[in-house]
C-alpha cells in the first residue's frame, strides 16, 4: 500500500505517447475511473460540441479555458477546472471517435480519454475514462469524487449537445 502511496507514474513523455496516444490510461495510477452517458443525438453533433473546447465554459461548471491553439495531437492547451490550473496537450484527436489528452498539475499527471460510439438508432455513447497518478494524492482526493467529476461533465455534455440539435430542429421547423 505504501508503495502505491508514493506511486508518480511514467514520465509525463510516456505517459502522453505510449498510453494516451495509444488510447489507454494508467491502469496503475491510484485514481482510475471510468463513467459512461447515451446522447440522444448522433455522433456528428455531440462531436461539435465536445471538440469546440473555446465553447466549453457555456455549458461546463466550474470551468475556464485560459489559452487554446489548435485541437490537434501535439497541440498544448491551459484550463481551469474548479478553480485548479492544468496544463494540457491533446494526444488523441479522431473526429466522431476519440478525444484524450495529457495533463498535469501541481506535479500530478492525468491521461483524459473521451470516446465516442455511435449506436444503432442515432444515439450516441459517451465514455469517459482517466487515470491520475502522483504521490500522496490519495490523501486528499479519491475515485468517487473523480468520477463525481466525470458524471457532472457528462451530464452537462448531454444537456449541451441536445439543446444544439433541438435548437436546430426548431429552427428548420421556422425556416421551413
Amino acid at each position: 500500500m505504501a508503495s502505491k502511496l508514493f506511486y508518480s507514474g511514467p514520465t509525463l513523455t510516456v505517459l502522453h505517447d505510449e498510453y494516451a496516444g495509444r488510447g489507454r490510461v494508467d491502469p496503475n495510477a491510484q485514481l482510475v475511473s471510468s463513467s459512461g452517458v447515451v446522447v440522444d443525438a448522433p455522433v456528428e453533433h455531440v462531436w461539435e460540441v465536445m471538440a469546440d473546447l473555446a465553447t466549453w465554459p457555456l455549458w461546463a461548471s466550474n470551468l475556464e479555458i485560459v489559452e487554446l491553439s489548435d485541437v490537434r495531437p501535439g497541440a498544448p492547451f491551459r484550463w481551469k477546472l474548479n478553480g485548479v490550473a492544468l496544463r494540457s496537450r491533446f494526444a488523441v484527436v479522431a473526429p466522431e471517435r476519440e478525444l484524450t489528452w495529457t495533463g498535469v498539475f501541481f506535479g500530478y499527471k492525468a491521461v483524459d480519454r473521451h470516446v465516442l460510439e455511435p449506436l444503432d438508432d442515432g444515439r450516441t455513447r459517451v465514455t469517459v475514462e482517466e487515470s491520475l497518478a502522483g504521490p500522496l494524492l490519495s490523501l486528499f482526493y479519491n475515485t468517487r469524487k473523480l468520477q463525481a467529476n466525470h458524471e457532472r461533465w457528462l451530464a452537462e455534455l448531454k444537456a449541451a449537445v441536445e439543446e444544439t440539435v433541438a435548437a436546430g430542429t426548431r429552427d428548420a421547423a421556422m425556416s421551413r
